[in-house]
């Protein structure tokens, strides 16, 4: 049996697939730099579900659905062979978002039978980029005109991430919740690392 290689790109007929929607309404959680405003649509092409070259046509705002998510997703990149260690003044370096809706988003489930239903499959969540940004521009421009897309966390599968594209800002809003380093915030900080397996410096 040959090995899966790349994930293919979107199908010429996806326009014509109705999508696997599903609502978004709860609070998510984002970490972002103290000196930007956390309700953030990049265009940079840097992360995974950004709109596809050459135009960049849309901004996409990652969120993640618990604390544990968004620490993985923003702390779990490094290596494991001697231990990841995380400091204080990292955790003190990103600012912690609750982030709202003031109405229902529709996004496609990418979680599980979603993925076989519109020709797909869990290599566009961990994949190459480039495929998954073509991807994200086929279903932004859907006839379904999704709010985004619901996904699987590369760095722990039993999580959720929520890619917002950005004919949703205006239903999207945000409030503090201060850093990981608060000491207010210590009991939580303490099951992550215990989590993750990282040590605290």
């Amino acid at each position: 049996m040959s090995s899966p290689g790349l994930h293919p790109l979107p199908p010429p007929g996806l326009a014509s697939v109705p999508l696997p929607l599903t609502t978004l309404d709860a609070a998510w959680y984002r970490h972002h730099q103290p000196q930007f405003d956390p309700i953030f649509f990049g265009r940079t092409g840097e992360c995974r579900f950004d709109a596809p070259p050459p135009a960049r046509a849309f901004g996409v705002l990652y969120l993640a659905a618990d604390v544990q998510c968004a620490f993985i997703e923003t702390f779990g990149h490094g290596h494991v062979e001697r231990g990841r260690l995380v400091t204080l003044e990292a955790l003190a370096r990103k600012r912690l978002a609750v982030v709202t809706f003031r109405r229902p988003l529709r996004l496609v489930d990418l979680t599980e039978a979603g993925l076989a239903q519109i020709g797909a499959d869990a290599r566009l969540c961990v994949g190459d980029y480039d495929v998954a940004q073509h991807w994200s521009g086929a279903l932004h421009a859907h006839p379904d005109v999704p709010d985004g897309l619901l996904y699987r966390s590369r760095h722990d599968p039993g999580r959720l991430c929520a890619a917002v594209y950005d004919r949703a800002g205006d239903g999207v809003e945000s409030r503090s919740a201060g850093t990981l380093a608060d000491a207010a915030q210590a009991p939580l900080l303490a099951g992550i690392l215990r989590t993750y397996r990282f040590g605290l410096r």
